[in-house]
């Protein structure tokens, strides 16, 4: 049996947990409020960029009417899309998605229904309001998640109480790859093992407590106060006991959740398909080449151009103060790696001595960084003008030439050196299926404080799951890590 018959479940004291469930409301509740209050902010904004003091002419309905309808629709679509479903808010991309597609789908009903009636309502109006009020709910969700966010890495009664269940490799890799993102709000505070694997004396598998077996599941639910079973691999999890677990847990508001062995592969690459009863997931190759290959290279070269076009001032302030500040060239030309191997160099400003590289062997001893990098905060071969640069990461800005030539991308991996790529084994030379990048998910994750095996495993991540909305978010997330100067050194 996997489940204890003497211990009904829906009267389990502490489970779920009455005040995460509270603050889930409460948080929905605010975010309503948030996407109410920036919609009526951005018809107001419509109407006095479209007629400003004026009187608005040849419309069959006064705007009196027109603009409480489109706030009042606008909500009805993002409900309608679930955007504020508890599984999507706070996790993801899918919530920027959603909201993104229930203001488009807005936008396609108004205009169809607009040419049908032949309602003459304003198009500056409503093209105004529709792409400001997209942009400001995008906005208002992401200030939104990242207060969400600190609080669950502060703890705060934000985050999931979890049980896992599973055999110890399984449960131990579970608990490291929750942890490792405690912001998603999954706070493991138990594990129940196989019957052969549990002593007659009280367990641990690192820091998380054993506190039960298969059999006894319901009990530790009980004893842990969780609202939360997260079941991760075991030869003893038969499909029988798996649904028969989820009949004991209907109700109950105790969340079950089957955690796949197949890891660091995005939602869009997953689809799950009901064959003979069973629901498999079937996941999409990498994509490596095609039309959105093509929609990439050209996104990057225009904005890249634009960037170059726009910075020419602020690229010869850099140039002149590094001049005066040290003997040697301004731009500092490297031999990186790029996409199928090929080699290119790649520009920055130079931020260090002249003799830099010769240096590097009396250093190489105080390396603080694992893996093939060498990283060192107070590295004496930088200059005081190229502390400066590395800190706001202007250093790199010379490297969009490089993405005019199609060495680099704006996003991607990060360009290794040939002494790196020479060690690379068959799992990390997948690095170089895409190009290497400006920035990518290591320069908003931390950049320098990264380990190397996270450095590596984000890198990793990211040529198996490119989309061009999550270049747009890590473009974005981007000028926060700038900001925040973490890891810049």
């Amino acid at each position: 049996m996997l489940t204890s018959a003497t211990t009904p479940l829906d009267s389990l004291p502490g489970a779920p947990d009455a005040a995460l469930r509270l603050r889930q409301r409460a948080y929905i509740r605010t975010i309503v409020i948030l996407d109410a209050t920036i919609l009526l902010l951005t018809v107001l904004v419509g109407y006095f960029t479209r007629f400003g003091g004026d009187e608005p002419r040849g419309s069959d309905i006064p705007y009196v009417v027109v603009a409480p309808a489109l706030v009042a629709a606008w909500m009805l679509s993002l409900k309608a899309l679930r955007c504020y479903d508890d599984r999507v808010l706070g996790y993801g991309i899918d919530e920027y998605r959603r909201v993104t597609s229930a203001s488009l789908r807005l936008a396609g009903a108004i205009a169809i229904t607009g040419y049908i009636a032949d309602v003459g309502v304003s198009r500056g109006f409503l093209g105004i309001s529709l792409a400001v009020g997209t942009v400001g709910l995008v906005v208002a969700r992401f200030a939104a998640r990242k207060h969400l966010h600190r609080s669950r890495s502060k703890g705060a009664g934000w985050s999931r109480r979890v049980l896992v269940v599973g055999d110890t490799a399984h449960v131990l890799e579970l608990v490291h790859t929750l942890r490792r993102e405690p912001y998603a709000g999954y706070q493991v505070v138990g594990a129940c093992i196989p019957d052969a694997l549990l002593a007659p004396v009280p367990q641990r598998l690192g820091d998380v407590p054993v506190v039960g077996s298969f059999r006894g599941i319901v009990d530790a639910i009980s004893t842990s106060r969780v609202d939360t079973v997260a079941v991760a691999a075991s030869g003893e999890l038969t499909a029988a006991r798996l649904r028969r677990l989820g009949w004991q847990l209907e109700g109950t508001g105790v969340d079950l959740v089957l955690a796949p062995a197949l890891t660091d592969v995005a939602g869009p690459r997953i689809h799950t398909r009901p064959v003979a009863g069973l629901p498999l997931i079937h996941v999409e190759a990498p994509e490596f080449r095609g039309a959105r290959k093509l929609v990439k290279g050209f996104v990057d070269r225009a904005l890249a151009l634009g960037v170059l076009t726009l910075a020419l001032p602020l690229l010869a302030l850099i140039a002149l103060a590094i001049k005066i500040d040290s003997r040697g060239p301004v731009i500092f030309r490297q031999t990186r790696v790029g996409m199928g191997g090929n080699e290119f160099g790649v520009y920055k400003f130079r931020t260090m001595v002249v003799n830099a590289d010769a240096l590097l062997k009396e250093l190489s001893t105080r390396n603080e960084t694992d893996g093939l990098m060498f990283k060192m905060r107070a590295d004496p071969r930088v200059t005081r003008v190229g502390r400066f640069l590395r800190k706001w990461s202007l250093d790199e800005l010379p490297q969009l030439a490089n993405v005019l030539f199609g060495h680099m991308s704006l996003v991607g991996p990060r360009p290794p050196l040939p002494t790196e790529v020479a060690h690379y084994d068959g799992d990390v030379a997948r690095r170089l299926l895409v190009k290497p990048g400006m920035t990518g998910l290591w320069q908003v994750s931390g950049r320098s404080d990264l380990s190397w095996e996270d450095g590596i495993r984000l890198d990793l991540y990211y040529v198996e799951n490119w989309s061009l909305a999550a270049d747009l978010t890590i473009l974005w997330k981007t000028f926060g890590a700038v900001i925040n100067s973490r890891g810049a050194y």
